[in-house]
């Protein structure tokens, strides 16, 4: 039996490593830590988020809950993990994200098909016959020029970028309020968020703020050809399209009544929690790459958070990912190299879910193909199929190619107009569950043990 390499233990490898040695194959699993960290990573462990403790919205009426039942019908491994250890977060999965990347790193460790790496790697492994790539998207320097030299292309890139983290009893309640948007408009007692309101004066002097604070300065190579995903966007790119775009993004009020006037609030800055003992709170949409000092004068002209304590700043840092059109199938082969997978955010897909997804359908398919079956494409009517349909989509090779989330957009049209949103939603739902169980039931390799 040939053995899997897998280069990068983050959500997408560990998911796959998982799969793969859950069915019995030999994985040896490739991660610079402990010896190493980007940047952006602090602890030691596998799989550590970064950006946000929120996986997405769960149940079925948002694309992320649609592919999360997806996930869960092919068996996700990680999408399990994360649920032991969420924290409150209303209609959305979010995790205590310390204790996941050390549930799913004992895990993997524990595993005894598994065999830890930990050490970096810079080119492919010399005896490596079956590959996932998967080092995220901040996949070393040394790596990328391996893998750029290997695809025969420049790699692209783009920014993301992290939210601040409060310490919960810092916050000031005389200003801040506990409440789900449109919770207090349904009657339910839902406390998952902290929501700080602003007057219009306050949001006013806010504004300015931001779009006056100095910046942490890119690197030569980054500020070059520097592009933000839309959807992840620094609070300053944000504010610098209009006084009011705060109000329609990560600030708007809508279904939020303050209890100290019954009236919605002129603006809101909402956290999160983030850990399980609700002792941290992170900005929600609040990702930044003002400097430290400013950020801090920044949150505390916030309303509630005037004493705010800080355990950690916003950054921002680069991320990698392949032009997925000219170089990758919907199998997540490489057109060059079939032997080589790839898998999370270097697809062009963007999202923690998604990241455990592409490593979930890459580890199905390198099954498949080692029990000497062909890889198989997932149905386009499910959101998994038609995400990595788009990223994969040949109508985009030699254009601009950026990532994308899961959404309702890049699902195929049902048979017949539905105007009502709800409806159709509900229907592309059925469609996209039953099509996964034919799928499942014809194409699944074997099961784990």
């Amino acid at each position: 039996m040939k053995r899997i390499d897998v280069i990068g233990g983050g959500l997408a490898g560990c998911e796959a490593a998982l799969q793969l040695a859950s069915r019995g194959y030999d994985v040896r699993l490739h991660d610079m830590k402990p010896e190493k960290k980007s940047p952006a990573h602090h602890s030691t462990d596998l799989a550590e988020i970064v950006c946000s403790n929120s996986f997405g919205s769960q149940g079925s009426k948002t694309a992320s809950g649609l592919i999360k039942q997806e996930m869960q019908a092919l068996g996700c491994i990680l999408l399990r993990l994360a649920q032991e250890v969420a924290v409150p977060a209303g209609q959305a999965l979010a995790v205590d994200r310390d204790q996941f990347a050390r549930r799913v790193t004992e895990t993997v460790k524990a595993h005894p098909n598994i065999t830890f790496c930990g050490e970096e790697v810079t080119e492919l492994p010399a005896d490596a016959e079956v590959i996932l790539w998967a080092t995220g998207p901040l996949t070393t320097p040394a790596l990328v020029e391996t893998f750029s030299t290997l695809l025969n292309r420049k790699q692209l890139y783009f920014f993301d970028a992290a939210s601040p983290i409060i310490v919960r009893d810092s916050i000031d309640f005389d200003r801040a309020f506990l409440q789900d948007r449109y919770g207090a408009e349904r009657g339910e007692g839902g406390e998952s968020y902290i929501n700080c309101p602003l007057e219009k004066d306050e949001y006013t002097a806010l504004v300015e703020k931001i779009l006056t604070a100095e910046k942490i300065a890119l690197k030569d190579f980054e500020a070059k050809d520097a592009t933000f995903f839309e959807s992840c966007l620094p609070i300053e790119v944000l504010a610098s399209r209009g006084f009011h775009t705060l109000r329609y993004g990560p600030m708007k009020p809508v279904g939020l009544v303050d209890p100290r006037t019954g009236k919605s609030p002129y603006a809101v800055v909402q956290l999160r929690q983030d850990n399980q003992e609700a002792t941290l709170y992170n900005m929600v949409g609040f990702q930044t790459n003002l400097k430290w000092g400013v950020q801090k004068e920044m949150i505390q002209m916030i309303p509630g958070l005037t004493h705010a304590e800080v355990v950690r700043y916003g950054v921002m840092h680069r991320n990698t990912f392949i032009h997925s059109p000219e170089v990758l199938s919907p199998t997540l082969q490489l057109k060059a190299h079939p032997h080589i997978f790839v898998a999370g955010q270097l697809t062009g897909t963007e999202g923690y879910t998604e990241s455990i997804a592409t490593g979930l359908v890459a580890a199905l398919n390198m099954a498949l193909m080692l029990e000497g079956r062909s890889p198989v494409t997932l149905p386009k009517e499910t959101m998994l199929g038609a995400l990595l349909a788009y990223i994969t989509r040949s109508e985009a090779i030699g254009k601009n190619f950026q990532p994308i989330n899961s959404n309702w957009g890049i699902l195929p049209e049902l048979p017949q107009k539905i105007r009502d949103k709800a409806v159709r939603n509900a229907q592309y739902v059925a469609r996209s569950l039953a099509a996964i169980e034919d799928w499942k039931a014809t194409q699944t390799p074997m099961p784990m043990h």
